[in-house]
């Protein structure tokens, strides 16, 4: 028997499964049907003896160690391979048994194999990763990886020691990818892929698909069932469409998870779970009237004080704050509070660390090789090569993923300007030009189109946010007609511009006139979101009211009528957390918000205001439903820069029209002339001077009814206060029946006279 089965091995073969060098293992390894029976080879290291027993009758057949090292074969009768296990002993007198993973055929379909080597698979994510599932009635775990440059690829973990030889993967045809099924595996078990690469050096990466992974700084992946939670927000999805679109109101809270409220020192833990966060966060933003949550990358990452900007669990929530079930709760419970939520991704770079995707295979397979087209040389990442298809592949399902599996309304891309540009961030000699001789990143430009198609074709109302600090054009324009096809883009521009308008001391702000206008030259270029974001309270960048000037009283009301003014420009709009209630200090990630301001004074009536203005904007369809169409505003004065006054009005589809005065000087002005669109009454609805906001109470308590007083070229005017470092909002009402009342040509200069405070 012996003899025979020497015979029918190749021993060749034999040596490349026992040093791990196979990338076919199941040619040897396995049931194999010959002219003089079932052969059965096996490759346990550390077992001394293995036993054969079919399923059916309870047959044992006893099997011949064949190499010292834990290579075993039997011969069994017959012409047809029967259902078996192995029973093993080991070298410590432990036993167990076993199904063979090597009994099993190939079980991804060669169809979607070349779909992921087109760069067209939008499930990527079902067929590579670790997915818990049954074949044949044995339950298990399939593993499937990219590595085509891979020696040999074997699946790693507590269930085989760690032992690289035991569970030795199958290249499957020219696809790249290794398979292996391996039985009794289930929920929870943590697991790595170990890759031998050309010149025999052996690498531990983790799972670039995995849905799980441990909490830093373990690294290892985790299998998990993402199909165990049950979703509750059916009718929020189906109505998603018809609220977050360009004519809805969209007003974002931006958060860091992990800083936004940390638990009690007493309970020496650093994270709230996310089955915690839910109401806490989802109760605040319900509260203060926010339409969606932005969430700063909360896919796996090393290092905390990279904020989650550098990925290396693409498809995993970050275990810091619980499970994957635990995140789906979250965002369950933020559906079901009526708060849409917008995930941070960051498809530009990934880092460095040795267990991620850099050389994942022993070659620079996601990153380029050439430095000048593979390396950010400030951030100190790795640029995906976007040109390979089943990198391409690995983005496009991973935006997918998230909407599809976890919910998510939308995705806001991180950095696409460093995408876009060759030479973003470099030097001359620091980038390689495009093939004809440009800077633009040509396949990142075709990603991006891909992607957005894609989203487009859902037709499920989830959307798509670009990041893109440059006057590249048509970031938001339709795929069709050139452009990136993006639902909105963040408006770094106004961002910047207003930024440095509001730190100015109001004596000097006439010379600066054109940073407080200038971005409704190019407001319907894009969909633009105006932001504050985490980005402006960072790197010595100081807190939204310390940039502010003046005493304590005039940084507040610099913020409300900051604040006003953004919530009133064309646009939707975006506030990071502890901004709205001026928390002074620059945000650490490593602190939790200052919540103890709201027990002071200003603190909280600048909270009160944040949350009356978010009313306001809900409240009044002028405010949104035409930011992308010009006949939604119209400047009513903007020229007036010794005042630093400007006034503007904001329209509906259904002809609501607000009046917005907004003064950017810490002077009040009474009977202060102001032209209006038409003749008719304007009520007050709002102002920033409310003494209940921490204002000085200049409002316009009574109706305004304008007279045909000649002013900031319009034939009607009216008389109202002008509230210092302040905005005031009215409604306007037209009345017809004053067509030939008599007209007063020009106006007087004493009207506008400034009272001091």
């Amino acid at each position: 028997m012996e003899d025979s089965l020497y015979d029918l091995l190749d021993q060749a073969e034999v040596e490349t499964i026992i040093y791990s060098e196979h990338d076919n293992p199941h040619s040897l390894l396995g049931p194999h049907i010959t002219d003089k029976g079932v052969v059965i080879n096996a490759f346990i290291p550390t077992a001394v003896e293995m036993k054969v027993r079919i399923t059916k009758t309870g047959v044992e057949y006893p099997m011949i160690l064949m190499e010292e090292e834990g290579f075993f074969s039997v011969l069994l009768p017959g012409n047809k391979v029967n259902p078996y296990t192995f029973q093993i002993t080991y070298d410590n007198n432990t036993t167990m048994e076993i199904v063979d993973p090597y009994s099993f055929e190939p079980m991804i379909d060669p169809v979607e194999l070349t779909r992921f080597s087109n760069g067209i698979h939008y499930t990527a994510y079902d067929i590579l990763g670790a997915h818990l599932m049954e074949t044949d009635d044995i339950k298990g775990a399939l593993f499937a990886v990219w590595a085509p440059n891979a020696v040999r690829v074997s699946v790693v973990g507590n269930f085989n020691n760690w032992d690289g030889r035991r569970h030795q993967m199958r290249r499957l045809y020219d696809s790249g990818i290794f398979e292996l099924f391996i039985p009794g595996l289930k929920s929870g078990e943590i697991y790595k892929y170990e890759i031998k690469i050309k010149g025999g050096l052996i690498v531990l990466k983790a799972d670039p698909y995995a849905n799980r992974t441990e909490l830093r700084p373990d690294n290892a992946s985790i299998i998990c069932d993402l199909k165990e939670y049950e979703w509750q927000d059916k009718s929020w999805l189906k109505a998603r469409a018809k609220y977050q679109c360009a004519i809805s109101p969209m007003n974002v809270y931006e958060v860091h998870l992990g800083s936004w409220k940390k638990p009690p020192v007493e309970e020496e833990r650093e994270f709230y779970n996310y089955r915690e966060l839910a109401p806490m966060l989802g109760g605040y933003v319900k509260d203060m009237g926010y339409t969606h949550i932005e969430l700063l990358p909360i896919m796996e990452h090393p290092f905390d004080g990279s904020w989650g900007y550098q990925l290396t669990g693409y498809y995993a929530p970050t275990a810091r704050y619980g499970s994957p079930a635990d995140f789906m709760y979250f965002m369950d419970y933020m559906h079901s509070q009526g708060i849409g939520v917008i995930l941070d991704w960051v498809p530009a770079h990934f880092p460095r660390d040795a267990f991620g995707l850099a050389n994942f295979d022993g070659t620079c397979l996601y990153e380029h090789k050439d430095p000048k087209q593979g390396a950010h040389p400030h951030w100190g990442t790795l640029i995906y090569n976007y040109g390979r298809p089943q990198v391409s592949n690995f983005l496009l399902a991973n935006a997918l993923f998230w909407v599809e599996k976890y919910h998510a309304d939308g995705i806001r891309m991180d950095a696409v300007a460093s995408m876009l540009y060759l030479d973003y961030g470099k030097k001359d000699g620091e980038w390689i030009a495009n093939i004809y001789g440009g800077n633009e990143n040509l396949e990142a430009v075709e990603l991006l189109k891909h992607l957005n198609s894609i989203f487009k074709k859902r037709e499920d109302g989830a959307f798509l946010i670009a990041e893109e600090s440059t006057s590249w054009p048509k970031v938001t324009g339709d795929v069709t007609d050139g452009g990136l096809g993006f639902d909105f883009k963040w408006n770094l521009g106004w961002m910047n511009d207003f930024t440095n308008y509001m730190k100015c001391d109001p004596l000097f702000r006439k010379g600066r006139h054109g940073e407080l206008t200038f971005s409704m030259i190019y407001a319907y270029s894009e969909k633009f979101m105006l932001v504050f974001s985490h980005d402006e309270v960072v790197h010595g960048k100081g807190s939204m009211i310390n940039k502010m000037p003046g005493t304590e009283e005039h940084k507040f009301s610099n913020l409300r009528v900051a604040y006003g003014f953004m919530m009133c420009h064309p646009g939707k709009k975006l506030l990071f957390m502890g901004q709205d209630f001026a928390q002074p200090s620059e945000w650490n990630e490593a602190k939790s918000l200052d919540w103890h301001l709201l027990d002071k004074g200003l603190h909280e009536k600048l909270n009160r205001y944040v949350k009356e203005l978010n009313k306001l904007y809900r409240s009044h369809p002028a405010l949104y439903e035409l930011d992308y169409e010009e006949t939604g505003f119209e400047w009513v004065s903007c020229m007036d820069a010794d005042h630093s006054i400007i006034a503007f009005t904001r329209k509906s589809v259904n002809s609501e029209i607000l009046l917005v005065v907004c003064n950017f000087t810490p002077v009040v002005y009474k009977n202060f002339q102001m032209g209006v669109p038409f003749p008719g009454k304007y009520k007050e609805i709002f102002n920033s001077d409310r003494e209940l906001f921490g204002g000085n109470g200049n409002i316009n308590p009574r109706l305004k009814q304008s007279k045909k007083i000649v002013t900031d070229g319009r034939e009607d005017s009216i008389s109202l206060i002008v509230p210092p470092l302040g905005v005031a909002v009215f409604t306007c009402s037209p009345v017809i029946s004053e067509e030939n009342a008599p007209k007063v040509k020009g106006q007087s200069d004493k009207a506008n006279k400034p009272v001091s405070l």
